[in-house]
């Protein structure tokens, strides 16, 4: 592992905090054939990826309504309900993130996120605010990881040499789009995984 490696860069969903859509249409829509057709027919992870590109949700709410006004409470429940898809941080994630901002290490995010439900997020997350020295939020660049342009946006933004980054992702798509554009990058699949791979890459936690 190159020793040049000194900046972490950190996913956001499912790697600090949870988030599944689960959580909240389990509770409305009981059935799991109903459920499942539900989420993958009409409130889409394409559909709820275009928030992430920057659509409003309540245009995004307002157009499936038209299609599906059967469905219009439970399309407008993915909003109004959102936080219930996210039952709280991803155990030991955070931790690591403190250790690491305590140790001086250059910490940065680079999260699909739709700038309402993000703003949201970091008021029920302080952490979330106050532990990156930057932020690139998919929806105000109007680009998705694993998008290139998105981790660029992110190094020529800070001035930051791509090789001494590494990025931490859930997704393996966005792994290799992060290695795609030079940085380094960790598959997340839990905080003990991840503390041992930030080891192999020099860092103390």
């Amino acid at each position: 592992m190159p020793k040049s490696v000194d900046t972490v860069v950190f996913d956001i969903g499912n790697v600090l905090i949870e988030w599944d859509p689960e959580n909240l249409y389990s509770k409305l829509i009981p059935d799991p054939d109903e459920r499942h057709r539900f989420l993958n027919e009409i409130c889409t992870m394409d559909w709820n990826l275009q928030q992430d590109l920057g659509r409003s949700w309540e245009e995004a709410v307002g157009e499936l309504t038209a299609i599906y006004p059967e469905h219009k409470d439970l399309i407008a429940a993915y909003s109004d309900r959102w936080h219930e898809m996210v039952p709280g941080e991803v155990p030991g994630s955070v931790e690591i993130l403190e250790e690491l901002k305590t140790a001086g290490v250059p910490l940065y995010a680079i999260t699909n996120f739709s700038n309402e439900k993000f703003t949201e997020a970091k008021t029920r997350f302080p952490f979330l605010a106050s532990s990156f020295l930057d932020t690139v939020v998919s929806a105000e660049e109007r680009l998705l990881k694993p998008d290139r342009r998105i981790f660029e946006a992110l190094l020529t933004r800070n001035n930051l040499e791509a090789a001494a980054c590494v990025f931490i992702d859930d997704s393996a798509k966005n792994v290799e789009g992060a290695r795609a554009a030079g940085l380094e990058a960790i598959h997340f699949t839990g905080a003990d995984k991840l503390r041992a791979d930030l080891t192999e890459f020099g860092f103390r936690v």
